[in-house]
This record gives structure tokens, C-alpha cells and sequence, in this order.
């Protein structure tokens, strides 16, 4: 079994804390992907499972060992950068067997393992060719397939698709989603890239500043972030906050900052008369009414045929993005009212960012 558990692990760079304190627990088989901003820890994270960065405190443990002291090498871990880290002069079939010849696999196993790999990656047309000679996409199923020959129990992904153009990503995003659903091996996957990580994890841990925000199934985060970092990162476009009061005669009602009521669900927060909250809402939930509880003047608008974005702001300057499907008869310059279709709206307490959904 290849799960990885990690134990209040740290990691320091003299008096700078880089890695806080975090506690999480990755199933055998389980698809996890570390995401978050710039410089919030997730390479460094995934370096110190792999065991390339050395830990300050806690415990790494895979499968249910404690690897602090145990080389690289010796993990059973598999990883694939960013940079690909071909060896120039080596034809595809050398890469992809260097590893294996240096650990004395017998001739004959290497060719059936590359043979296999290489057809499972589509790249078996390619074995005699160098880096050089193969496009970004290429160059990335190799390294991968570098890292399947070895049969790791664990495959660490940093950031793989970050130097491919948009449409490329889509497709090898799937082609990493299908080789995790045939193999069925623990990876764990680096990227600052939402997107990937909604559409390709079992699990997300969102990162901050070294600290671990929320753990949890993508649609768990989307659908209940537990605060409002994670509610700001996690869904695309990204969601709308407007600030406000609850009313003090009334805690199911919402006093927004422009002076605009808003009533809010009864029984699904558990907020207080005066409290200072911040309002949530995700622009697919959020549509132009009669009647509607806010006003916002357009900005612009883009037509995309079977959706529509529309851009704009509250009367207090407040940014505000609403999706509609098909086609949009809002113009801009339009000054529209608007309000929430749904009940799926989240409410924060200011102060401590927390939610104050009631579980």
C-alpha cells in the first residue's frame, strides 16, 4: 500500500517558515493535487515527500514507513518536472531505459517494459529520436513515461504542463487522468492552475503561505470552503464578494454596503445581528432579475454563443461577474438589477475570514 501521510511537517530556511505545521493523509490509489498561489509551499511540500528537500520537523511517512532519513533513491517515488530534464544527447529509448540499466534490469525486461510504456503513451514512433526533435507535448509523455518504466509506488507531478500551450494542457491533462485511472498508483500533482486541479484531483489541498487552508474533494471545496481564501481561489471565474451588515433587527437579513438589502437563507448561517460578513456569491449563481436586491452597471459583456460573461459593478465600485448561459440581451453601459437565483450563497465573517455556514 503507497499511502502518504504527513505529520505536522515543517520546514525552515533559518528564521523563515516555509511549511507550517501540516497534517494530511493521501489514500493508496488516491489522485492529489497541492495547489495554491506563488510561494505558498506546494513545490517545496512535494520535494520533501520525494525527499530532495530535507524536513525541519514532523514526519514524511509512505506506506506506512517513516522515510525522514531514507535517500531519494531508496522511496520508491517517481517524479516528473516541469522541465522534462530529458538528457539531451539520449535518444527517447535511452531516457526512457537509463534509469532501468542503472539498476541492473535485465536487457530483455527493459525492452518489453519500454515496448508497453511507450505504446500506452502514444510515443512508440518516436524511440529513436531525440529531445531536440520533438514538440513540447512529446517531450512530456517521455518524461512521464520515464517515470512509469520504473514502476514507482508513489509518481510526483510539479507543475508538468506549465510550459505547454493552452490547447496541449487540456489534452495531456486527460491523458495524466487515464494513466492514473490504468495504473492506479498514489500521484500527487503541483500546479497553481485551478482549472487542473477541479477537473483532474480525488482530493485537493489548497496551500497558503505554508499552511494548509482546506482538504477535501474538489466539488467539497466548490461547494463548502471553509473560508474565504479558499472560496476565492477554488471555482472559475472566480467568485463575487460584496460586503455588508446583518440587519440588527433582523439576522436573515443582509445590509450590503451600498445601502441594498439582501435576503439571506433562514437556518443556513449561523450569523449575529450587526456582525460585519462578507457575502459570497459564484457568477453562475448570480443573474439578472426584476426586482433584483443590488444594482450594477455594466461594463462589458462577452458574447461567447453558448455563454455569456458579464462585467461590471455595484454603485460602491464593488466588481461584480455574472454568467449566463446562451446568448445575453445586457448591453454595455446598462445599469441592470440583479440578485441570486439560488439559494447557494456563502456567507464569511470579515474579521476571521471563517464561514459561517451552519454544518
Amino acid at each position: 500500500m503507497a499511502s502518504i501521510e504527513l505529520r505536522d511537517v515543517r520546514k525552515s530556511y533559518g528564521a523563515a517558515d516555509v511549511i507550517k505545521g501540516i497534517d494530511l493523509n493521501v489514500a493508496h490509489g488516491e489522485f492529489c493535487v497541492f495547489v495554491g498561489p506563488s510561494g505558498c509551499g506546494k513545490s517545496t511540500l512535494l520535494r520533501m515527500i520525494s525527499g530532495l528537500e530535507d524536513i525541519t520537523g514532523g514526519e514524511v511517512v509512505i506506506g506506512g514507513d517513516v522515510v525522514n532519513s531514507i535517500p531519494a533513491a531508496d522511496r520508491g517515488l517517481a517524479m516528473v518536472f516541469q522541465s522534462y530534464a530529458l538528457y539531451p544527447h539520449m535518444t527517447v529509448r535511452q531516457n526512457l531505459s537509463f534509469g532501468l540499466e542503472n539498476i541492473n534490469t535485465p536487457k530483455s525486461e527493459i525492452a518489453t517494459k519500454i515496448d508497453e510504456v511507450s505504446k500506452m503513451l502514444q510515443i512508440d514512433m518516436l524511440l529513436d529520436r531525440r529531445p531536440k526533435d520533438l514538440s513540447g507535448g512529446q517531450r512530456q509523455r517521455v518524461a512521464i513515461g520515464r517515470a512509469v518504466v520504473r514502476e514507482p509506488r508513489v509518481f510526483l507531478f510539479d507543475e508538468p504542463l506549465s510550459n505547454l500551450d493552452a490547447e496541449l494542457r487540456v489534452d495531456m491533462r486527460g491523458e495524466i487522468a487515464a494513466l492514473h485511472r490504468r495504473l492506479g498508483n498514489t500521484m500527487i500533482y503541483v500546479t497553481h492552475d485551478q482549472v487542473e486541479a477541479m477537473t483532474m484531483a480525488d482530493k485537493i489541498a489548497v496551500l497558503r503561505l505554508g499552511e494548509l487552508e482546506q482538504f477535501g474533494a474538489p466539488l467539497e471545496l466548490y461547494n463548502r470552503p471553509e473560508n474565504i481564501f479558499v472560496a476565492g481561489f477554488i471555482g472559475s471565474p472566480k467568485i463575487n464578494f460584496v460586503a455588508g451588515r446583518v440587519a440588527e433587527d433582523d439576522r436573515t437579513v443582509l445590509e450590503v454596503a451600498t445601502g441594498e438589502r439582501m435576503v439571506l437563507p433562514s437556518g443556513g448561517f449561523a450569523q449575529r445581528p450587526g456582525q460585519a460578513v462578507t457575502l459570497g456569491v459564484r457568477p453562475v449563481d448570480l443573474q439578472p432579475v426584476q426586482g433584483g436586491t443590488l444594482t450594477m452597471q455594466v461594463r462589458s459583456v462577452e458574447q461567447l454563443g453558448g455563454e455569456s460573461y458579464i462585467y461590471g459593478h455595484l454603485t460602491d465600485a464593488t466588481p461584480i461577474t455574472l454568467h449566463s448561459p446562451g446568448q445575453t440581451q445586457v448591453n454595455m453601459e446598462e445599469t441592470i438589477q440583479i440578485g441570486p437565483i439560488n439559494d447557494q450563497l456563502h456567507l464569511f465573517d470579515t474579521e476571521t475570514g471563517r464561514t459561517l455556514r451552519m454544518d
